[in-house]
């Protein structure tokens, strides 16, 4: 059989606004040195993105190799393609900049195994696009982590967090403190893969119990199909850490979350529950990317990440929900009022 042909990434040409941007990914975030190898992996939607990055990468003298998916599997994936789990075996780093389509989780999922099982540092660039180019992966990501480290002290010892909106938010997480907090401010090391842009600290809850409002955004494919929800918010209700009723006035977003959200026997349990941690942002842009770092609490429905949280049990998916201007309290303490952190210096 004749061999594809593979799109050669460090031939496209590519917005010089990008750079920054790629800069970041490359020398802040992943800090890749010249003797260590790389596995780019972008598709047809991102890979003038991933040609600025590859453009870092060719600075820094590190050997790579990039990757299209259009070029090896058709879309939506099924699994992940032989040609790029076998170059990750070899890779002390990879970076994954694609427009994601519907049902390709279980493609995701065993590219972050390999991630997980070879402890590489990995950036996690799903739905990157130019605004978010342009915006959070300019942010000063050192910045960032240090209010990162900051939030987890406070976190990390505490029994219970409220999160509240005018929007309607009122929920309380009690935690378990047998689950682990996990850092990822943007700047990625073996022992965590991180999505870029950083800005977020999280854990599996022991149980959250009240109502979260998702007047921002909603995860995975669903959120490049419907964008941001402020006209239009997500309601959700939740009792004993699963969803009891969710509602909208958009009824193919109900119905849809609804669905994802009944996959299998845990995919309506709360997974995730996160604080973003990017105070360099300065409003939710409908792009899940991002917005989930936008500075309040998100939460999962889903994979707990227990390989990461400590958490025992699975589900095969994972769905983020993000609302705007929290007021959070930490064992009765105040740390953020209408979406400003009280604790910056």
């Amino acid at each position: 059989m004749a061999q594809p042909v593979l799109t050669d990434i460090t031939r496209i040409e590519f917005d010089p606004q990008f750079s920054p941007g790629a800069y970041n990914a490359v020398n802040t975030c992943l800090r890749i040195q010249p003797a260590e190898k790389v596995t780019l992996i972008t598709d047809n939607a991102c890979r003038e993105i991933a040609a600025s990055i590859a453009q870092e990468l060719i600075k820094v003298g590190c050997p790579f190799k990039a990757f299209v998916l259009e070029d090896l599997a058709p879309r939506p994936l099924t699994g992940l393609p032989h040609e790029i789990a076998e170059d990750m075996e070899t890779s002390d780093v990879s970076i994954f900049a694609v427009r994601v389509q519907t049902n390709e989780l279980k493609s995701r999922m065993e590219m972050t195994a390999i991630v997980n099982r070879r402890r590489m540092r990995h950036a996690h660039m799903v739905n990157i696009n130019r605004q978010i180019m342009l915006e959070g992966m300019r942010a000063d990501f050192n910045r960032v982590d240090a209010l990162s480290s900051k939030v987890m002290q406070i976190v990390s010892a505490a029994r219970e967090i409220t999160g509240k909106t005018a929007a309607g938010c009122d929920f309380t997480a009690a935690l378990n403190p047998e689950y682990r907090w996990i850092k990822t401010s943007g700047i990625i090391s073996r022992d965590k893969w991180g999505n870029l842009p950083g800005g977020e600290i999280f854990t599996s809850p022991g149980e959250v119990n009240g109502v979260y409002v998702a007047d921002g955004v909603v995860g995975d494919y669903l959120c490049d199909k419907y964008g941001d929800l402020e006209q239009q918010p997500l309601t959700i209700r939740m009792q004993k850490n699963r969803i009891t009723e969710v509602f909208s006035e958009n009824k193919a977003l109900e119905q849809d979350f609804w669905s994802y959200t009944h996959t299998d026997e845990n995919s309506d349990r709360v997974g995730e529950f996160a604080i973003g941690t990017n105070i360099e942002l300065t409003n939710v842009i409908g792009q899940i990317l991002q917005d989930e770092k936008f500075p309040g609490i998100h939460i999962a429905f889903g994979n707990p990440y227990g390989e990461h949280t400590g958490a025992k049990w699975f589900s095969g998916t994972h769905i983020d929900v993000v609302g705007r201007k929290f007021d959070i309290w930490v064992d009765g303490r105040q740390i953020m009022e209408k979406g400003r952190f009280l604790i910056e210096d």
